[in-house]
């Protein structure tokens, strides 16, 4: 065999072992992106991790189809106003709640960064604050911040 085609082989093998690796490369680079819900989950839990806290008012509830539910709310930070929609339907808690909504006030975390980022609900916080009168909306407190309301003691 000449030498000009065992070079051509080995090229080839080697051009195909790089084809095959850059192929699995993309594969599973492709695997690991993470779906719009959780990259939204971990945009909740940062903002919750980071945020400050403000005042707002829950303006409304909007619901574009039936499996998604937004809760349209306004707050203030530093003299400007904000009016932001959250989608509360991967929180059970509140999107079971959200007919309520309107009209109430919250607690907003924003990202002190960038305002415009803010959540009034995560997996760990809601800003909802509960009445007496609304003790088992499961909704958080202040004092107890992303869980469900504490019971009554019974007398």
């Amino acid at each position: 065999m000449n030498s000009i085609l065992r070079l051509s082989i080995g090229l080839a093998g080697i051009g195909g072992v790089a084809a095959l690796g850059t192929w699995g490369t993309v594969r599973l680079i492709r695997s690991r992106r993470k779906s719009p819900e959780e990259l939204e989950r971990l945009r909740r839990l940062e903002v919750n991790r980071r945020g400050r806290l403000a005042s707002g008012h829950i303006l409304d509830l909007i619901e574009p189809d039936a499996s998604r539910k937004l809760v349209l709310y306004r707050y203030e930070v530093a003299g400007v106003g904000y009016e932001v929609a959250q989608d509360v339907s991967a929180l059970p808690s509140l999107a079971s709640s959200a007919q309520g909504l309107p009209g109430r006030t919250a607690s907003v975390k924003y990202d002190p960064r960038r305002p415009t980022n803010s959540i009034i609900a995560c997996e760990e916080w809601v800003g909802v604050s509960v009445n007496d009168g609304d003790r088992d909306s499961g909704l958080g407190t202040r004092d107890n911040p992303g869980l469900a309301a504490p019971p009554t003691p019974s007398t």
